[in-house]
């Protein structure tokens, strides 16, 4: 099976070596090719060193998408639709086009511009956590998930099958694409983190210290989490998903309520040593609104379920006040 990568960032080196280690044909597609070296090593959480060398590394989707069976976006919601335009006229009808993060407009933007019989597939939950140590050469691979969740539209049990496979994971099918295009993961989780960190903020408030963004996590960001994830859930009553198809975030991290749900995250051991979006200033820290935490899960995850939200007339006090924080904050950058 032949796979083409599609962007260069932290799951993008992951998951091209991780496949590429495996024997998969793998290609990758990036701005910056000549970055990349032959092989890439991934380090696993127990120290392993997997290596991979992806078959063709380019810039130019003519010489990597004709022979794909498989397209996978690892890409951040702004480069969504700009690489589907891209990559459309070389597309073959057979290749199934997916995507890693699905709740960053993946599928309303696939739907709008590729064929109306392409398969597209998409992830409720990334498959690794990941990051970059030396770009084009090697990363780290900091976490597994136990199961995923996709969802195909024109297509169903053989991708599944497939992205098991690949992933060494059992996969269970969606019944709809909402179900990985609404998601109270990124969208929700690092907002509610961002906002209670910064809402405060003024020009001129410099921190000694960058914080830690898990591991210092608030009673009060854990309650904006699981309010605005209340909010969501309403949504998705009125929408043509299955009960329960995307779990709480009490129910997904095994919690009953803000406190429960504090100690978890800060607990994870993928999420440990992960720093808050800050930059350095004269005398320390400040917040780095630039960041593709403010830049991606405001305009490209957040924003997505507030416009659902307004066409089904669903009220999300706590949503609507995130959302225009963050966006009031980009837009005067």
């Amino acid at each position: 099976m032949n796979i083409c990568i599609c962007g260069g960032g932290n799951l993008g080196h992951v998951i091209t070596g991780y496949l590429a280690h495996k024997g998969y044909e793998v290609s990758l597609l990036t701005r910056h090719p000549e970055g990349w070296s032959d092989t890439l090593q991934i380090t696993t959480p127990d120290g392993t060193t997997l290596k991979g060398s992806p078959t063709q590394i380019s810039a130019d989707p003519s010489a990597l998408i004709p022979q794909a069976d498989v397209v996978l976006f690892c890409l951040p919601g702004f480069a969504i639709a700009e690489t589907l335009k891209t990559i459309r006229p070389h597309l073959q009808s057979k290749t199934a086009v997916g995507s890693v993060v699905s709740s960053t407009g993946f599928f309303f933007e696939a739907l709008s511009l590729l064929s109306s019989t392409q398969t597209l597939f998409g992830f409720q939950r990334v498959p690794f956590i990941a990051r970059v140590e030396e770009y084009g050469h090697s990363a780290r691979l900091l976490g597994y998930k136990e199961s995923l969740s996709v969802a195909v539209v024109n297509g169903g049990a053989e991708i599944a099958d497939k992205l098991s496979a690949m992933f060494d994971t059992p996969v269970t099918l969606l019944g709809s694409h909402y179900e990985v295009s609404l998601s109270n993961s990124n969208p929700l989780l690092h907002p509610a983190r961002l906002y209670s960190l910064w809402k405060d903020w003024r020009p001129g408030v410099v921190y000694p210290r960058q914080a830690l963004f898990y591991e210092e996590w608030s009673e009060e960001a854990a309650q904006l989490y699981i309010d605005m994830d209340s909010e969501l859930q309403s949504l998705l009553a009125v929408l043509p998903v299955k009960k329960g198809a995307l779990p709480t975030v009490r129910d997904y991290y095994e919690s009953h309520d803000a406190a429960s749900l504090a100690q978890k995250l800060r607990s994870i051991e993928a999420f440990k040593g992960i720093l808050a979006p800050m930059k350095l200033a004269k005398d320390g820290y400040v917040p780095d609104f630039q960041s593709r935490y403010f830049t991606e899960d405001f305009p490209y995850g957040l924003a997505i379920i507030y416009r659902l939200c307004q066409d089904h007339q669903v009220n999300v006090p706590t949503i609507e006040c995130v959302l225009k924080w963050g966006m009031s904050i980009i837009n005067n950058v």
